[in-house]
């Protein structure tokens, strides 16, 4: 019988439903120390397969011992993600990171306009990536150069969106987000709120597709609700959420 040791020594998949604010490392750490303090270990590998945003929920992949050799391959897997867009506003970091910058009008906005919108999205195309991201340029992260006010070019990055579904929600955001109050006193309230399905291919940022579905709209946009819901034939149904992590063991 395989002991716990050997177990995540050689190594796990091991599937986390990550929580609002905490970052990807944060749930990396915690899972890391958890193990060493069950297996009686002083160092053991446990990476992620793909980084999810704080103000982003939902399936996180972690790999164990010897199967962190699969992270990469883990990571090329096509992803599913649903949230909301807000349209009528824009923020700098393209989510609730950062308040409100600019308001824009949405009364030329029709559902039927956003579904059409949607679907020319799908197929490949061009995206660049949020100056508030971990993209690395010249060996240092977007947002660092972000932080110290400098400009920089993003180049272009090809993604595939495969799948891109949409409707009106007459739900008021605030009952939409787990909690209102991270980063601004209050959401943007105004607007108009969509809920969307989205599968797409590596490197895609959901940030980058609310601010150009809110300029291909004429408008502004910005992502005010996200949850990671697919990687490959992993699902967010098999994963085990932080404060159940000790059923790993």
């Amino acid at each position: 019988m395989e002991t716990s040791q050997n177990k995540f020594l050689t190594g796990q998949i091991i599937l986390i439903d990550k929580p609002l604010t905490w970052t990807s490392f944060d749930v990396v750490n915690k899972v890391r120390w958890l193990i060493k303090q069950e297996i009686k270990v002083k160092k053991i590998k446990v990476g992620h397969a793909g980084t999810l945003d704080p103000l982003a929920t939902g399936l996180l992949i972690l790999c164990t011992g010897k199967l962190t050799k699969q992270i990469d391959d883990i990571q090329t897997q096509e992803k599913e993600y649903t949230g909301v867009i807000t349209l009528g506003a824009t923020t700098a970091c393209y989510d609730l990171e950062k308040e409100i910058d600019i308001e824009y009008p949405t009364e030329h906005i029709t559902e039927a306009i956003i579904k059409e919108t949607a679907l020319s999205f799908i197929g490949e195309q061009d995206q660049v990536a949020p100056i508030h991201s971990a993209k690395k340029i010249d060996g240092k992260r977007a947002y660092e150069y972000a932080r110290e006010g400098e400009t920089v070019v993003i180049k272009s990055n090809t993604i595939n969106i495969k799948e891109f579904d949409v409707e009106i929600c007459d739900t008021p955001i605030n009952e939409m987000l787990e909690d209102s109050k991270i980063n601004q006193e209050a959401p943007y309230q105004k607007g108009i709120h969509v809920k969307f399905r989205i599968v797409c291919t590596k490197g895609t940022y959901i940030r980058a597709i609310a601010r150009d579905f809110g300029e291909k709209l004429n408008s502004g946009g910005h992502l005010s609700v996200l949850r990671r819901t697919k990687i490959g034939e992993h699902k967010i149904e098999d994963a085990v959420k932080i404060e159940d992590i000790s059923s790993i063991f």
